[in-house]
This record gives C-alpha cells, structure tokens and sequence, in this order.
C-alpha cells in the first residue's frame, strides 16, 4: 500500500508578508478568495488535516474541504520570538538569532528548535503510512520543510535551504517506511 501526502502551505499573512515569526493569525482574505475561486478544479483527499492555527483552517475551508485538526502539524514553536519581526530579533539579539540560524539544535527563543521540530514532524510521517488514501494537509512552511527533510533522511541544517511559498503544494508517497518526494513548490492553482 502506498500512501499519498498533498502538503499545501497556508496562505500568506500579516506575518508573512512582513518577515516576522507568526502568532495565531487570521490569513490574507484575497489570498483566500483566489484559493476558493480555484478549489473546484481539486483533486479528490480522502481526508485533510490541518494544524490547530486559525491560518491553515481559514486555508482549508477557503477550499472547501472539511478538516481535522492535528496538533502534530501546528507550526514550530518560536517561543517569545512569536510576533516579532526578525529584523527586530536581530536587532535585539544578534547572538541568539545567529546560533538559531547556524544551529538547528538551538533555540534560543524558549521554543522548539529545528532537530525538535523535525523529529516531531517525522514521527508524525511514520504514522501516515498506515492510511490508504490521499491526504491533504494544510500546515506551515516550517512543518513542510521537517517533512522533505524527513522523507530525504537530509541533515536539519538542510532546513532554511527548502524554500516553501504560501499555497504551494509539496507532494510525498510513502510505504514500507519510506517517503519518496514526488513534487515541491508547485503552485496551489497547479493541483
């Protein structure tokens, strides 16, 4: 049995678009409405998850799809870094920000670093395999960057070369313990 991954990248915020480490968001309502106006030509999901955050359920139903929540997709856990632009973090502690960059075992912020965020997020990859279907799953940049890392068995410091764009898709197939990655960074209107 080979089980189907469609990872699609929220939709751009506030955040996003400034360059800053996201708090719990709404995502941009233009972004949305172009989403919605494309969702007829989707794919069949036999299921779709989504992480806890208002961002990626505000993407889902903007595709009309029905969700789950699954915590194990919420976003990396930037600490008290949350809100704040990175020039800003940088600016106020240059220190910290550049072990975090240089180093993913780090995390300065009082968060998750980049070796925890994708052991989670690999754990989590394990146990989709035991789902025969396609699924579709609307999370975050971070958490999409853990999964190709995972599924290439690549070094963390590998993480901040994956570049993910909100509403891409990143499509993996796995089975007998494996993940393949079939596509990444396709746009969302290429379903």
């Amino acid at each position: 049995m080979t089980a189907h991954l469609w990872l699609l990248s929220h939709a751009p915020t506030a955040s996003t678009r400034a360059a800053a480490f996201p708090d719990d968001e709404a995502a941009d309502a233009d972004s949305l409405a172009r989403l919605g106006a494309v969702s007829a030509g989707l794919r069949h999901f036999d299921r779709c998850l989504v992480s806890a955050s208002r961002r990626t359920q505000q993407t889902a139903a903007a595709l009309g799809v029905v969700a789950t929540i699954d915590p194990a997709l919420d976003d990396c856990d930037y600490g008290r870094w949350r809100g704040l632009s990175m020039q800003r973090v940088q600016a106020g502690d240059p220190q910290a920000f550049l072990a975090w960059m240089q180093d993913p075992a780090s995390a300065p912020h009082g968060g998750e670093s980049i070796v925890t965020l994708t052991v989670r997020v690999r754990d989590w990859l394990r146990a989709q395999q035991d789902f025969a279907g396609v699924t579709l799953a609307v999370t975050h940049p971070a958490v999409i960057r853990a999964a190709i890392i995972a599924a290439l068995e690549a070094e963390p410091r590998s993480f901040w070369r994956i570049d993910v764009a909100p509403l891409s898709w990143s499509r993996l197939s796995g089975r007998n313990g494996r993940w393949n990655l079939v596509a990444t960074n396709a746009p969302a209107t290429d379903g």
